[in-house]
Protein backbone atom coordinates (compact mmCIF):
# COMPACT_ATOMS: atom_id res chain seq x y z
CA UNK A 1 0.00 0.00 0.00
CA UNK A 2 1.20 3.57 -1.06
CA UNK A 3 1.69 6.01 1.58
CA UNK A 4 0.60 9.65 0.69
CA UNK A 5 3.77 11.97 2.03
CA UNK A 6 1.95 14.47 4.82
CA UNK A 7 2.33 17.71 2.53
CA UNK A 8 0.30 16.17 -0.10
CA UNK A 9 -2.11 15.00 2.02
CA UNK A 10 -2.63 18.85 3.26
CA UNK A 11 -2.47 20.02 -0.06
CA UNK A 12 -5.31 17.58 -0.88
CA UNK A 13 -7.53 18.22 1.95
CA UNK A 14 -7.09 22.15 1.31
CA UNK A 15 -8.05 21.81 -2.59
CA UNK A 16 -10.98 19.99 -1.45
CA UNK A 17 -11.84 22.46 0.98
CA UNK A 18 -11.48 24.81 -1.51
CA UNK A 19 -13.80 23.31 -3.60
CA UNK A 20 -16.71 22.65 -1.05
CA UNK A 21 -16.62 26.22 -0.27
CA UNK A 22 -17.12 27.52 -3.74
CA UNK A 23 -19.92 25.17 -3.80
CA UNK A 24 -21.38 26.41 -1.23
CA UNK A 25 -20.67 29.74 -2.11
CA UNK A 26 -22.27 29.33 -5.46
CA UNK A 27 -24.98 27.12 -4.19
CA UNK A 28 -25.96 30.47 -2.16
CA UNK A 29 -25.71 33.09 -4.62
CA UNK A 30 -27.79 30.98 -6.87
CA UNK A 31 -30.47 30.72 -4.16
CA UNK A 32 -30.14 33.89 -2.90
CA UNK A 33 -30.42 35.55 -6.56
CA UNK A 34 -32.69 32.83 -8.08
CA UNK A 35 -34.67 35.70 -10.32
CA UNK A 36 -31.70 37.64 -11.46
CA UNK A 37 -30.66 40.98 -11.05
CA UNK A 38 -33.83 43.49 -10.54
CA UNK A 39 -35.55 40.96 -8.12
CA UNK A 40 -34.59 41.72 -4.55
CA UNK A 41 -35.89 39.42 -1.35
CA UNK A 42 -35.56 38.94 2.46
CA UNK A 43 -36.73 36.51 4.82
CA UNK A 44 -39.35 37.05 7.75
CA UNK A 45 -42.60 36.48 9.31
CA UNK A 46 -45.86 36.98 9.23
CA UNK A 47 -47.10 39.93 11.14
CA UNK A 48 -50.32 41.60 11.97
CA UNK A 49 -51.50 44.35 14.56
CA UNK A 50 -52.73 42.99 18.09
CA UNK A 51 -55.18 44.46 20.14
CA UNK A 52 -55.75 43.41 23.34
CA UNK A 53 -59.24 43.52 24.80
CA UNK A 54 -59.13 44.73 28.57
CA UNK A 55 -61.57 45.87 31.29
CA UNK A 56 -61.34 49.73 32.06
CA UNK A 57 -62.61 49.14 35.56
CA UNK A 58 -61.99 46.14 38.32
CA UNK A 59 -64.51 43.81 38.03
CA UNK A 60 -65.56 40.02 38.32
CA UNK A 61 -65.53 38.76 34.61
CA UNK A 62 -69.30 37.62 34.23
CA UNK A 63 -69.30 36.28 30.45
CA UNK A 64 -66.33 35.44 27.66
CA UNK A 65 -68.34 34.83 24.47
CA UNK A 66 -65.69 34.44 21.81
CA UNK A 67 -63.34 31.19 21.89
CA UNK A 68 -59.07 31.20 20.94
CA UNK A 69 -59.35 31.33 16.89
CA UNK A 70 -62.77 33.06 16.70
CA UNK A 71 -63.45 35.43 13.80
CA UNK A 72 -64.89 38.33 15.39
CA UNK A 73 -66.51 41.18 13.62
CA UNK A 74 -66.18 45.16 14.96
CA UNK A 75 -68.51 45.98 17.36
CA UNK A 76 -69.10 42.51 18.67
CA UNK A 77 -69.65 41.86 22.38
CA UNK A 78 -66.99 39.46 23.67
CA UNK A 79 -67.13 39.57 27.06
CA UNK A 80 -68.94 40.96 30.35
CA UNK A 81 -67.69 42.19 33.22
CA UNK A 82 -70.33 42.16 36.59
CA UNK A 83 -71.67 45.41 37.06
CA UNK A 84 -73.68 44.87 40.11
CA UNK A 85 -71.70 47.69 41.94
CA UNK A 86 -72.09 49.69 39.43
CA UNK A 87 -75.41 49.72 39.33
CA UNK A 88 -75.69 50.23 42.72
CA UNK A 89 -73.78 53.43 42.65
CA UNK A 90 -75.93 54.88 39.56
CA UNK A 91 -79.13 54.16 41.09
CA UNK A 92 -77.12 56.62 44.16
CA UNK A 93 -76.45 59.03 41.90
CA UNK A 94 -79.60 59.29 39.99
CA UNK A 95 -81.10 59.95 43.62
CA UNK A 96 -78.70 62.38 44.19
CA UNK A 97 -79.94 64.10 40.57
CA UNK A 98 -83.49 64.53 41.77
CA UNK A 99 -82.49 65.70 45.33
CA UNK A 100 -80.54 68.07 43.75
CA UNK A 101 -83.28 68.61 41.45
CA UNK A 102 -85.30 69.37 44.11
CA UNK A 103 -82.94 71.64 45.74
CA UNK A 104 -82.96 74.23 42.81
CA UNK A 105 -86.72 73.98 42.96
CA UNK A 106 -86.53 75.15 47.17
CA UNK A 107 -83.84 78.05 46.13
CA UNK A 108 -85.67 79.44 43.05
CA UNK A 109 -88.75 79.61 45.66
CA UNK A 110 -86.60 81.41 48.02
CA UNK A 111 -85.79 83.54 45.90
CA UNK A 112 -89.20 84.49 44.54
CA UNK A 113 -90.26 85.10 48.07
CA UNK A 114 -87.50 87.46 48.81
CA UNK A 115 -89.10 89.06 45.44
CA UNK A 116 -92.23 89.66 47.06
CA UNK A 117 -90.99 90.89 50.07
CA UNK A 118 -88.84 93.46 48.10
CA UNK A 119 -91.40 94.43 46.32
CA UNK A 120 -93.48 94.86 49.69
CA UNK A 121 -90.65 96.72 51.19
CA UNK A 122 -89.89 99.44 48.24
CA UNK A 123 -94.07 100.26 48.59
CA UNK A 124 -93.38 100.67 51.52
CA UNK A 125 -90.67 103.00 51.31
CA UNK A 126 -92.36 104.57 48.68
CA UNK A 127 -95.26 105.42 51.81
CA UNK A 128 -92.71 106.61 54.50
CA UNK A 129 -91.32 108.76 51.71
CA UNK A 130 -95.08 110.18 51.04
CA UNK A 131 -95.84 110.46 55.06
CA UNK A 132 -92.03 112.28 54.77
CA UNK A 133 -93.10 114.54 52.68
CA UNK A 134 -96.71 115.40 53.57
CA UNK A 135 -95.31 115.89 57.51
CA UNK A 136 -92.70 118.45 55.78
CA UNK A 137 -95.32 120.30 54.32
CA UNK A 138 -97.23 120.74 57.49
CA UNK A 139 -94.32 121.53 59.23
CA UNK A 140 -93.60 124.48 56.84
CA UNK A 141 -97.23 125.91 57.12
CA UNK A 142 -96.92 125.61 60.80
CA UNK A 143 -93.80 127.59 60.99
CA UNK A 144 -95.17 130.15 58.94
CA UNK A 145 -98.41 130.62 60.83
CA UNK A 146 -96.74 130.47 64.48
CA UNK A 147 -94.60 133.00 63.06
CA UNK A 148 -96.94 135.02 62.55
CA UNK A 149 -98.80 134.21 66.05
CA UNK A 150 -101.95 132.64 63.63
CA UNK A 151 -101.22 129.11 65.34
CA UNK A 152 -100.40 127.91 68.51
CA UNK A 153 -96.16 127.12 68.91
CA UNK A 154 -97.10 123.69 69.95
CA UNK A 155 -98.83 122.78 66.98
CA UNK A 156 -95.32 123.47 64.86
CA UNK A 157 -93.46 121.20 67.02
CA UNK A 158 -95.88 118.56 66.67
CA UNK A 159 -95.41 118.87 63.10
CA UNK A 160 -91.27 118.73 63.73
CA UNK A 161 -92.25 115.74 65.48
CA UNK A 162 -94.22 113.91 62.41
CA UNK A 163 -91.29 115.15 59.72
CA UNK A 164 -88.65 114.01 62.22
CA UNK A 165 -90.54 110.01 62.82
CA UNK A 166 -91.39 110.32 58.80
CA UNK A 167 -87.48 110.62 58.24
CA UNK A 168 -86.98 108.22 60.52
CA UNK A 169 -89.67 105.48 59.22
CA UNK A 170 -87.70 106.35 55.52
CA UNK A 171 -84.02 105.09 57.09
CA UNK A 172 -86.19 101.97 58.20
CA UNK A 173 -87.60 101.23 55.30
CA UNK A 174 -84.86 101.59 53.22
CA UNK A 175 -82.72 99.22 55.63
CA UNK A 176 -85.34 96.70 55.33
CA UNK A 177 -84.77 97.06 51.10
CA UNK A 178 -81.34 96.24 51.60
CA UNK A 179 -81.84 93.42 53.99
CA UNK A 180 -84.06 92.05 51.32
CA UNK A 181 -81.73 92.80 48.30
CA UNK A 182 -79.26 90.77 50.58
CA UNK A 183 -81.40 87.95 51.02
CA UNK A 184 -81.94 87.73 46.96
CA UNK A 185 -78.89 87.77 45.97
CA UNK A 186 -78.43 84.95 48.76
CA UNK A 187 -81.14 83.15 47.69
CA UNK A 188 -80.00 83.45 43.92
CA UNK A 189 -76.44 82.07 44.96
CA UNK A 190 -78.01 78.80 46.35
CA UNK A 191 -80.09 78.66 42.89
CA UNK A 192 -76.73 78.68 41.33
CA UNK A 193 -75.27 75.85 43.76
CA UNK A 194 -78.21 73.79 43.68
CA UNK A 195 -78.04 74.14 40.23
CA UNK A 196 -74.20 73.25 40.18
CA UNK A 197 -74.91 70.02 42.47
CA UNK A 198 -77.54 68.98 39.66
CA UNK A 199 -74.69 69.33 36.89
CA UNK A 200 -72.12 67.26 39.43
CA UNK A 201 -74.59 64.53 39.85
CA UNK A 202 -75.87 64.35 36.52
CA UNK A 203 -72.34 63.82 35.24
CA UNK A 204 -72.06 61.25 38.34
CA UNK A 205 -74.73 59.41 36.66
CA UNK A 206 -73.17 59.95 33.07
CA UNK A 207 -69.54 58.96 33.86
CA UNK A 208 -71.15 55.58 36.05
CA UNK A 209 -73.70 54.95 33.09
CA UNK A 210 -69.89 54.81 30.91
CA UNK A 211 -68.19 52.42 33.07
CA UNK A 212 -71.30 50.10 32.98
CA UNK A 213 -71.19 50.17 29.11
CA UNK A 214 -67.50 49.76 28.92
CA UNK A 215 -68.67 46.66 31.16
CA UNK A 216 -69.25 45.12 27.86
CA UNK A 217 -66.12 44.49 26.11
CA UNK A 218 -67.02 44.95 22.24
CA UNK A 219 -64.53 43.96 19.59
CA UNK A 220 -62.80 47.43 18.45
CA UNK A 221 -62.04 46.07 14.87
CA UNK A 222 -62.38 42.93 12.76
CA UNK A 223 -60.13 40.02 13.43
CA UNK A 224 -59.29 36.81 14.81
CA UNK A 225 -58.72 35.89 18.91
CA UNK A 226 -55.76 34.48 19.49
CA UNK A 227 -55.88 33.91 23.00
CA UNK A 228 -58.49 33.99 26.27
CA UNK A 229 -56.26 35.55 29.05
CA UNK A 230 -58.67 35.27 31.23
CA UNK A 231 -61.90 32.88 32.29
CA UNK A 232 -65.55 33.70 33.84
CA UNK A 233 -65.27 33.69 37.56
CA UNK A 234 -62.12 35.94 37.86
CA UNK A 235 -61.56 39.10 38.52
CA UNK A 236 -59.08 41.37 36.55
CA UNK A 237 -58.40 44.64 38.02
CA UNK A 238 -58.19 48.00 35.36
CA UNK A 239 -56.83 47.29 32.05
CA UNK A 240 -56.78 43.82 33.03
CA UNK A 241 -56.25 41.91 29.96
CA UNK A 242 -59.11 39.25 28.74
CA UNK A 243 -58.82 38.35 25.09
CA UNK A 244 -56.39 39.11 22.52
CA UNK A 245 -57.09 39.46 18.87
CA UNK A 246 -55.51 40.40 15.72
CA UNK A 247 -56.34 42.40 13.24
CA UNK A 248 -56.87 40.59 9.93
CA UNK A 249 -57.10 44.26 8.18
CA UNK A 250 -53.46 44.61 8.77
CA UNK A 251 -51.23 41.03 7.61
CA UNK A 252 -47.79 42.06 6.79
CA UNK A 253 -44.27 40.25 6.53
CA UNK A 254 -41.15 42.41 7.77
CA UNK A 255 -37.98 42.26 5.78
CA UNK A 256 -34.79 43.46 5.35
CA UNK A 257 -32.97 44.95 2.08
CA UNK A 258 -29.28 46.57 2.05
CA UNK A 259 -29.32 50.21 1.03
CA UNK A 260 -28.68 49.60 -2.59
CA UNK A 261 -32.14 47.78 -3.07
CA UNK A 262 -34.35 49.63 -0.14
CA UNK A 263 -33.54 52.99 -2.18
CA UNK A 264 -34.97 51.77 -5.68
CA UNK A 265 -38.11 50.57 -3.24
CA UNK A 266 -40.81 52.67 -2.51
CA UNK A 267 -44.61 52.70 -0.65
CA UNK A 268 -47.28 51.25 -2.62
CA UNK A 269 -44.80 48.79 -4.98
CA UNK A 270 -45.75 45.77 -5.25
CA UNK A 271 -44.41 42.65 -3.74
CA UNK A 272 -44.60 38.82 -3.66
CA UNK A 273 -44.86 36.97 -0.45
CA UNK A 274 -44.05 33.09 -0.62
CA UNK A 275 -44.74 31.28 2.95
CA UNK A 276 -43.18 28.11 3.85
CA UNK A 277 -46.09 26.77 4.44
CA UNK A 278 -46.89 26.73 0.89
CA UNK A 279 -44.01 27.28 -0.91
CA UNK A 280 -45.90 26.66 -4.52
CA UNK A 281 -48.34 29.56 -3.73
CA UNK A 282 -47.50 33.51 -4.62
CA UNK A 283 -49.28 36.00 -2.37
CA UNK A 284 -49.37 39.57 -3.82
CA UNK A 285 -48.36 42.07 -1.48
CA UNK A 286 -48.09 45.78 -1.34
CA UNK A 287 -44.90 48.39 0.17
CA UNK A 288 -46.29 49.94 2.97
CA UNK A 289 -43.24 50.55 4.82
CA UNK A 290 -39.61 51.49 4.18
CA UNK A 291 -37.58 52.63 6.85
CA UNK A 292 -35.17 56.10 6.65
CA UNK A 293 -32.79 54.78 9.07
CA UNK A 294 -30.49 51.81 8.39
CA UNK A 295 -30.18 49.31 10.97
CA UNK A 296 -28.00 45.73 11.97
CA UNK A 297 -30.49 43.02 11.04
CA UNK A 298 -31.65 40.75 13.55
CA UNK A 299 -29.83 36.54 13.27
CA UNK A 300 -33.19 35.50 12.06
CA UNK A 301 -31.97 36.79 8.63
CA UNK A 302 -30.87 33.81 6.91
CA UNK A 303 -26.89 34.46 5.62
CA UNK A 304 -24.23 35.65 8.02
CA UNK A 305 -22.82 38.24 5.84
CA UNK A 306 -26.28 39.96 5.41
CA UNK A 307 -26.68 40.30 9.25
CA UNK A 308 -23.28 41.93 9.34
CA UNK A 309 -24.77 44.97 6.86
CA UNK A 310 -26.95 47.90 7.82
CA UNK A 311 -29.79 47.23 6.30
CA UNK A 312 -33.63 48.88 5.84
CA UNK A 313 -36.88 47.56 7.47
CA UNK A 314 -39.37 47.03 4.88
CA UNK A 315 -42.96 46.08 5.39
CA UNK A 316 -45.14 44.09 2.80
CA UNK A 317 -48.76 43.88 3.40
CA UNK A 318 -51.31 41.65 1.81
CA UNK A 319 -54.46 43.33 0.21
CA UNK A 320 -57.38 43.12 3.05
CA UNK A 321 -59.98 41.03 0.67
CA UNK A 322 -57.02 38.51 -0.02
CA UNK A 323 -56.77 38.02 3.71
CA UNK A 324 -60.36 37.78 4.54
CA UNK A 325 -60.42 35.11 1.86
CA UNK A 326 -57.35 33.41 2.66
CA UNK A 327 -57.20 34.32 6.43
CA UNK A 328 -57.61 30.74 8.02
CA UNK A 329 -54.43 30.12 6.17
CA UNK A 330 -52.90 32.84 7.51
CA UNK A 331 -51.38 32.70 10.80
CA UNK A 332 -48.69 35.18 12.72
CA UNK A 333 -45.65 33.94 13.17
CA UNK A 334 -45.48 31.77 10.20
CA UNK A 335 -42.28 32.35 8.23
CA UNK A 336 -41.53 33.14 4.31
CA UNK A 337 -39.37 35.15 1.71
CA UNK A 338 -41.03 38.47 0.48
CA UNK A 339 -39.65 40.04 -3.06
CA UNK A 340 -39.59 42.94 -4.39
CA UNK A 341 -38.90 44.72 -7.51
CA UNK A 342 -35.43 46.86 -7.26
CA UNK A 343 -36.21 47.44 -11.59
CA UNK A 344 -39.57 48.24 -12.41
CA UNK A 345 -39.07 47.68 -16.14
CA UNK A 346 -38.28 43.92 -15.39
CA UNK A 347 -41.11 41.80 -15.54
CA UNK A 348 -42.30 39.78 -13.06
CA UNK A 349 -40.71 36.25 -13.13
CA UNK A 350 -43.41 33.10 -14.28
CA UNK A 351 -42.63 31.39 -10.95
CA UNK A 352 -43.48 34.77 -8.98
CA UNK A 353 -46.93 35.26 -10.47
CA UNK A 354 -49.64 35.76 -8.43
CA UNK A 355 -50.71 32.35 -7.25
CA UNK A 356 -52.70 32.72 -4.02
CA UNK A 357 -54.47 29.64 -2.33
CA UNK A 358 -57.90 28.99 -2.53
Amino acid sequence: MMTVPPTKWIVRFAAGAVVVAAVLIAVHYLTRDAFGEGIASGNGRIEATEVDIAAKSPGRIRSILADEGDEVRVGQVLAVIDTDSLQAQHFQAQAQVRAAATSVQAAEAQVAQALSQRAAALAQLRQREADFLSASQHFDRSTKLAAEGATPRQEQEDDNARVQAARAAIDAARAQVGAIDAAVATARSQVAGARANVEAAGATVRRIGADIDDAVLRAPRSGRIQYRVAEPGEVVGSGGKVLNMIDLSDVYLTFFLPEQAAGRVALGDEARIVLDSAPDRVLPARISFVADVAQFTPKTVETKDERQKLMYRVRASLEPSLVSRIGRLIKSGMPGMAYVRTDPLKPWPAKLAPKPPK
